[in-house]
């Protein structure tokens, strides 16, 4: 027969204080240094700044530092933009610019922060993982004197030799996957090591997290370009339409290789809620790598899907057309042919854009300049006058140019740098006829002729264009495999139980043998209980109970409880 008692479930203090000891990784507490002088103030800082407390603070301080390089315009992400805010906010700009809130990512109190959560987790994982390997190293903690007082236990007295019992709960207890130990009288097992070793990877991955956004920030670099159909791109200086780099990725880093667009293509949702919603976009291109271009392979650029040269990556970040103008002076001769990138500032692909012509020529004894502001309407509306300069969709079906034009000094001879997408009006009188603006609206193949005898401006239709975004971020790969390491990490220190089995079978002075089991999670487990149930009932085959009296324990009172080994600990004990 057996006898199961629910037991309190206080752990043994003498047990819990040194398991305690010898897993816990968090650093002494102490109301102040411990040392005397400078020496016992660095080390009472060491121990603060590696405690698992400052490190959630510094994690939480990081997340809260990051909010404003999110809802600030950047520099090294889009400089015209941060130009612009501050245009708009001159008042609040001095305050920003001293708070570095225009470049946040590399300020100091960011870099700061960013720093010492680094060194708080070195110093935390670093103690802990050692710690662990002593631990995996060491055999199992030995049976405590008293089992009773176990949360989980269970006994019974059989007639089978004790040493038998002994031997077979061993077996029984590594075929469960326990690292188990056999001593003289009594088997010590434990099981969930994949739980300290779930946090540790928790906390590498981390690490590696951080040292990956921290790498990308020092050696990864990025330029976007504009590429109209039919031109190409060499991956230069010289061509990238704007450039941001680092500490250790400069313009002479660049990797050596160009493409060719030789096609877009553009589809689009033509019914339902999602009218005009892009359903492809694809740029067709012929790349070559290194210094010779003669060797071109196919392929395609999607979004989501870049194109991977050497160590950058070519992203598809938009699409718009380029209207095909001509401008002819007064005298018949062409100063201006080609096609120009307009920008769209919609859905449906509304798209503004200026055309400037800086070898116009002589005008009444002058040298004059001439510059166009105008919209391109991809699907031009048949009620125009009563919608203005819109498109009602972003495939070309009914495509039509507006434009608006100046005449005068562009700014361009200066030598001042000038927004290609942008007129400067400063120098510039806007052309006029019958006292009224002078506009044009034109279908591709018409032409205007300019008031005042400036010549003639002819749409001869339009090409497409895709932007690009050369990329060089080697961090990634480190800071997404990071990621995910930290998403397994935190799944096995959160569903898998660390737990303790001991059986100990001994002689009594009666002959028979007394067979105690019990258990002891170091977790809120309930799957303690069924273990230690079922080991109970395999034993029974190797040391069945014998009839007669159960077997009481001078440690532990009789108990009115119904039998079983189901009493889980308490979730407010300690080990």
């Amino acid at each position: 027969m057996s006898d199961t008692r629910t037991r309190p479930p206080e752990p043994p203090e003498d047990i819990a204080d040194a398991e305690a000891e010898r897993l816990s990784s968090a650093p002494a507490e102490s109301d102040g240094p411990t040392g005397i002088g400078v020496l016992g103030w660095f080390r009472w800082m060491w121990r603060q700044l590696t405690s698992m407390r400052v490190a959630l603070i510094l994690l939480f301080m990081l997340s809260l530092a990051a909010i404003p390089g999110s809802l600030i315009p950047q520099t090294s992400q889009n400089a015209f933009k941060v130009d612009t805010w501050k245009g708009t906010h001159k008042a609040l700009t001095p305050i920003y610019e001293k708070l570095q809130l225009f470049d946040v990512y590399s300020s100091v109190w960011f870099s700061a922060i960013y720093i010492l959560l680094f060194v708080s987790l070195a110093g935390c994982i670093i103690p802990r993982t050692w710690q662990f390997v002593g631990v995996l190293r060491a055999k199992p903690p030995a049976a405590p004197r008293n089992l009773t007082r176990m949360p989980v236990y269970a006994a019974w007295q059989s007639d089978a030799d004790a040493e038998a019992v002994n031997r077979a709960a061993y077996q029984r207890l590594k075929k469960r996957g326990f690292r188990a130990h056999l001593g003289n009288s009594a088997v010590a097992a434990e099981k969930g090591y994949l739980r300290e070793v779930g946090n540790l990877l928790f906390h590498f991955s981390l690490f590696a997290l951080l040292a990956g956004f921290a790498w990308a920030s020092l050696a990864s670099g990025q330029g976007g370009k504009l590429v109209i159909v039919g031109q190409g791109y060499s991956n230069t200086m010289t061509q990238l339409d704007d450039f941001s780099g680092s500490a250790f990725y400069t313009s002479n880093d660049l990797d050596t290789f160009g493409f060719k667009l030789d096609g877009f293509t553009a589809t689009y949702q033509t019914s339902g809620d999602q009218m005009g919603t892009a359903r492809e976009y694809a740029a067709h291109i012929r790349y070559w790598k290194g210094a010779d271009d003669t060797k071109l392979t196919k392929g395609d650029i999607q979004v989501n899907h870049p194109l991977e040269i050497g160590g950058s990556k070519v992203f598809l970040i938009g699409h718009g057309y380029a209207p095909v103008v001509t401008v002819k002076n007064a005298k018949g001769e062409t100063v201006y042919t080609g096609p120009t990138a307009f920008l769209p500032q919609d859905g449906n692909l509304t798209s503004t854009g200026v055309i400037k012509v800086n070898d116009y020529g002589d005008k009444d004894g002058k040298k004059t300049q001439l510059g166009f502001q105008g919209y391109f309407l991809p699907t031009a509306p048949v009620n125009f006058d009563q919608t203005g300069p819109i498109s009602l969709f972003p495939a070309a079906a009914e495509p039509m140019l507006v434009l608006t034009a100046w005449a005068g000094d562009l700014g361009t001879d200066s030598g001042l740098p000038q927004n290609v997408y942008q007129l400067n009006t400063t120098h510039l009188t806007q052309l006029k006829q019958d006292g009224d603006i002078a506009r044009a609206r034109l279908k591709p193949g018409q032409g205007w002729t300019l008031p005042n005898g400036y010549g003639t401006v002819s749409f001869d239709g339009y090409q497409e264009w895709a932007s690009f975004t050369v990329s060089h971020r080697p961090g990634n790969a480190v800071a997404l495999t990071g990621a995910v390491c930290a998403i397994l990490g935190l799944i096995g220190s959160l569903f898998v139980q660390r737990r303790r089995i001991w059986v100990r079978a001994t002689t009594t002075p009666d002959g028979r043998t007394l067979v105690e089991v019990a258990g002891l999670a170091r977790s809120e487990s309930a799957k303690i209980a069924e273990e230690l149930a079922d080991l109970a009932v395999d034993l029974q085959d190797d040391a069945p109970a014998t009839e007669g009296e159960p077997a009481a324990s001078d440690e532990a009172p009789a108990s009115d409880e119904p039998s079983g080994p189901t009493s889980p600990a308490d979730p407010n004990s300690k080990e």
